[in-house]
């Protein structure tokens, strides 16, 4: 007798197991030789090795179809599975179904909605390194937190590191940590909201207890080495070139990492150069580092965001123009 467990954490288990486990009922009608269990998103067969084999590998397709739409009917689940000579419909399962990442809380989807949105979800999974660039509101934090999510339910990776250059509260090695959890947390906030959003409340409470998932300002990553960890580092237009080259050189060799900015908003003092642009220029040329601009087309929030960025674009373009002309 073989035993084998199989994770359902990636997708909504309404879906898979159905309206008064109809689905699951059919699963077990289609492997009568097995004894198939379920516990929250855990299904357990029992059985003869190459039946086990068989209904893991089925109950896969399912799932990868479900990642990929979000819903599937008890006809296509039936067809799935395949015929009673085990033939599957490949049209079925090949179809490509509208850009989830992840189900959230209470079987909330998370999707990438834009066009960048979608594209920078692909360079996500082709490359180690991203930096996702552009305005206030275009998703790029949120679907950033989402791959990350999707990366510790898949086990992809151990934890998930979310830190940001905490400017406004003045970061400095010399706070007490006490002290500068205090003033970072509010800077911190949107990082927490995007958790919310997708691990349910004590399932979030355990990871951060147990550091599977640590938000903390850039300043606590000096010496550490980030590694079997999706690491994301928020607002790196406020990091100076010796910060984001000290986070860039931190990553360890299983590890992948977003880092996302927003030039129009640069917090530094006067005399700082943000060290975002300067790192992109620098590593533009390098396999397995990818680089992504965000517009308002992407915007996601209130439709008049989208027009309050393009004017304010608008207006810096005047205000560049004029500069010129002064100068010639």
């Amino acid at each position: 007798m073989t035993e084998q467990l199989v994770n359902l954490e990636t997708i909504n288990p309404i879906e898979f197991f159905g309206v008064n486990n109809n689905k699951f009922d059919i699963l077990k009608k289609k492997f009568p030789l097995l004894k198939i269990l379920s516990r929250g998103s855990i299904i357990k067969l029992t059985g003869q090795a190459d039946e086990v084999a068989m209904a893991k590998e089925k109950i896969g397709l399912i799932v990868q179809y479900l990642e990929r739409n979000g819903h599937l009917s008890e006809n296509y689940f039936s067809k799935i599975l395949g015929d009673d000579d085990g033939i599957i419909d490949e049209k079925i399962v090949e179809d490509s179904g509208n850009d989830i990442i992840v189900f959230g809380q209470n079987g909330k989807i998370i999707k990438a909605k834009t066009r960048n949105q979608k594209l920078m979800v692909q360079m996500a999974e082709k490359n180690d390194i991203i930096f996702a660039v552009g305005p206030a509101g275009t998703g790029k934090t949120y679907t950033a937190v989402a791959l990350a999510v999707r990366a510790l339910k898949n086990k992809s990776v151990k934890k998930i590191i979310l830190t940001r250059p905490a400017v406004e509260a003045g970061e400095s090695l010399g706070f007490l940590p006490g002290d500068l959890k205090e003033k970072i947390d509010p800077y911190l906030r949107p990082l927490y909201d995007a958790l919310d959003d997708m691990i349910p409340a004590d399932k979030l409470n355990y990871y951060m207890t147990n550091r599977v998932i640590e938000v903390a300002p850039l300043a606590y990553m000096r010496g550490r080495t980030l590694d079997n960890a999706y690491i994301i580092l928020d607002e790196a237009q406020n990091t100076t070139e010796l910060q984001i080259k000290m986070f860039l050189t931190r990553i360890g060799p299983s590890a992948k990492a977003i880092i996302t900015g927003d030039m129009t908003q640069i917090d530094l003092p006067k005399n700082q150069v943000s060290g975002l642009g300067r790192a992109i220029h620098i590593l533009r040329n390098i396999n397995g580092i990818a680089h992504i601009e965000l517009d308002g087309e992407d915007v996601v929030r209130h439709r008049l965001v989208k027009e309050i960025i393009k004017a304010y674009d608008r207006e810096h373009v005047e205000i560049e123009k004029r500069k010129d002309a002064q100068t010639k």
